[in-house]
């Protein structure tokens, strides 16, 4: 009883600390006026702090659950009917632009192989950009590849993107018009908190209600998801929530980026020198071909480049909904891209990979 005491106390110490080093983290971001400061903040703060030797610190998965939740909620009010007719409409480019980047990520795979001499599944599963967790999960189920070189190239391209897309979008040349980062809270946000009650009490117990069946069913990132189809069912119905005031959705962003500073071990990974630049040129390709797409996008039906880049930017869409959110895109648009992605993705990949790792069975038989 002592021991399990013990070991208790022990971590809440460890909790309460790595909640102060984010928190210092975020607040520092924000008196720099960087972009998503409690996003970024609390991750570069976690990231560095986990490099400290002697130094243990922990970001329970369920505190990052809480900030996903948030953010679901918060990007479910804006699927209205108008965002649903005006995403059938989207219909033929988003199978276009996703098979394109999919095919894109297979060639840059084929180019890590090559580079790296990893084995193609591995370098496959590594450059397609679905969502971290997802991804990782995907991973564990299939046997052959290696799931630390996996998570660390998804990890890499998760954080170039979190970091570099906020500055990007704001110093472009033609999106530095379009970009105001939501940075300042307004007159308003108070009054946002007396408009959540008592309507919040319900829709809280829908999300996370939501988000554990989803879990139970095994939908990716089923804390993002089971909110934003609760919320928009919700919304359609004619049951709009409140909104919420940007300190909620700081803190969201705090929980989230909390958890993500923690996930890079390079500890883990076998030939460092080798691996590392391979992560940071991969994910650069992978970017770069987004980007070019992004313009498409926005050109054949007249968006926001801010909005086209996010929609089809590599990361997950829990990332890429608060960086959304923060700049004020659409939304729903952005969701919906990446929704329908990642939907390709595990409906794609799977039998790819069971063809490719057949394929070297025989090989291996034949020789």
């Amino acid at each position: 009883m002592k021991k399990w005491s013990s070991i208790k106390e022990k971590a809440i110490v460890q909790l309460s600390i790595s909640g102060i080093v984010a928190f210092i983290g975020g607040w520092i971001f924000t008196l720099i006026h960087a972009p998503i400061p409690w996003l970024l903040g609390s991750m570069t703060a976690m990231l560095l702090a986990s490099r400290t030797k002697g130094m243990t610190f922990i970001w329970p998965k369920v505190l990052r659950d809480i900030g996903l939740v948030i953010v679901g909620y918060s990007i479910g009010l804006s699927f209205t009917q108008d965002a649903l007719a005006d995403i059938v409409h989207h219909l033929p480019y988003m199978l276009l632009l996703t098979c394109f980047i999919i095919l894109m990520c297979a060639c840059i795979a084929f180019l890590v192989t090559k580079l790296s001499g990893i084995d193609y599944p591995t370098a496959l599963t590594s450059s397609i950009p679905g969502g971290l967790s997802q991804i990782v999960v995907f991973v564990e189920e299939v046997k052959g590849i290696d799931i630390t070189i996996v998570t660390f190239f998804h990890v890499i391209r998760v954080m170039m993107v979190v970091f570099l897309f906020p500055f990007l979008v704001f110093h472009l040349p033609f999106t530095e018009k379009e970009i105001t980062f939501l940075n300042e809270h307004s007159s308003s946000d108070v009054d946002k908190w007396r408009g959540l009650f008592p309507s919040i009490i319900l829709f809280t117990v829908i999300c996370v209600y939501a988000g554990k069946l989803a879990q139970k069913w095994k939908v990716p990132a089923p804390f993002f998801l089971g909110p934003v189809i609760a919320v928009t069912i919700l919304t359609l119905c004619g049951l709009e929530g409140p909104e919420i005031p940007s300190s909620l959705l700081d803190l969201s962003k705090f929980l989230i980026g909390g958890y993500i500073g923690l996930l890079l071990k390079t500890d883990k990974l076998a030939n460092k020198k080798k691996m590392i630049p391979l992560a940071f040129l991969s994910s650069f390709l992978i970017i770069c071909t987004t980007l070019g797409c992004s313009v498409f996008l926005a050109n054949q039906y007249n968006l926001s480049y801010v909005t086209s880049f996010l929609s089809l930017a590599p990361g997950g869409m829990d990332q890429m909904g608060i960086i959304a959110y923060e700049v004020d895109a659409d939304l729903s648009t952005v969701a919906s891209y990446q929704l329908f992605r990642m939907l390709l993705i595990y409906m794609a990949i799977p039998p790819i990979l069971q063809l490719v790792l057949k394929w070297r069975v025989k090989k291996s038989a034949s020789k």
